[in-house]
């Protein structure tokens, strides 16, 4: 729909302008006509027009004479009809334009980046750049004035230009990307290491549990061993030793707390 909104405009302002014409050619013709039948040189329109069944006398000049004052009513409104469109006109051609001049900027400035021009005085530059957008295939319908004022554009923000030069964004592109790698290198082995951490921490947990177990089955061993010890030794005191065989003697592991 875009490609297609210059020619409608066109059409739109040449129907306009032929209306206006129109307006004006009708008015004309009426004023003149009038001014004649007012005179007595033409006769004046005859229409047959009735009210309620009365006819109504002289209703063509009177039908006449309405048209025309309508007429010059309504030329009254083409001057300003006329300014409107004058500015709607100027307002288009300028923003066709500036659409212009931001399409060669756009391409100049892209090619400046690149480090294509190399003048060093000013009006060198400014000169280089013309001719290149001059001989560009999709800038060439357009206006020198257009193409100067693009080219002066370029000249003044060369710096820019140069500071975000196609070489330096690519470098700052390489080393972000480098450190977005070495970001997501080090996640990964902080992930290896929380991993580790977490199995080291579950098996000490696991050993001291074990420990705690085996622990206390040793205390519980040794309390049930300190109960039965003193019933042995009591016994061994009211047996005499001259009844008691040597076969019949138990001999128990001495224990390291003895």
């Amino acid at each position: 729909m875009e490609q297609f909104r210059p020619a409608l405009m066109m059409t739109r302002s040449l129907f306009q302008g032929f209306a206006l014409a129109l307006i004006a050619v009708a008015t004309l013709v009426s004023v003149l006509f009038s001014g004649l039948a007012l005179a007595g040189v033409l006769p004046w329109l005859e229409l047959p027009l009735a009210i309620n069944g009365v006819t109504l006398e002289n209703g063509g000049a009177y039908a006449q004479a309405a048209m025309t004052l309508l007429l010059l009513s309504l030329c009254f409104f083409l001057p300003t009809n006329q300014r409107v469109m004058r500015l709607e006109a100027a307002h288009h051609s300028f923003s066709l334009r500036m659409e212009d001049i931001a399409r060669a900027y756009a391409i100049v400035h892209s090619d400046d980046r690149k480090g294509l021009f190399q003048a060093p005085s000013e009006f060198d530059a400014v000169k280089e750049r013309i001719v290149h957008l001059r001989d560009h295939p999709d800038l060439g319908s357009l206006e020198p004035d257009i193409l100067e004022v693009a080219a002066q554009m370029s000249r003044i923000s060369q710096d820019l230009a140069q500071s975000f030069s196609d070489e330096r964004v690519d470098r700052a592109h390489g080393f972000l990307l480098q450190r977005q790698q070495e970001i997501e290198t080090f996640q990964e082995r902080l992930d290896h290491a929380k991993a580790l951490h977490t199995d080291i921490r579950q098996w000490a947990n696991r050993l001291d549990l074990d420990e705690a177990v085996a622990k206390s089955q040793l205390d519980r061993l040794i309390e049930d061993l300190e109960e039965i010890l003193p019933e042995i030794k009591f016994a061994d005191s009211e047996t005499p030793v001259a009844n008691v065989q040597e076969d019949d003697v138990i001999r128990l592991p001495r224990l390291a707390a003895e």
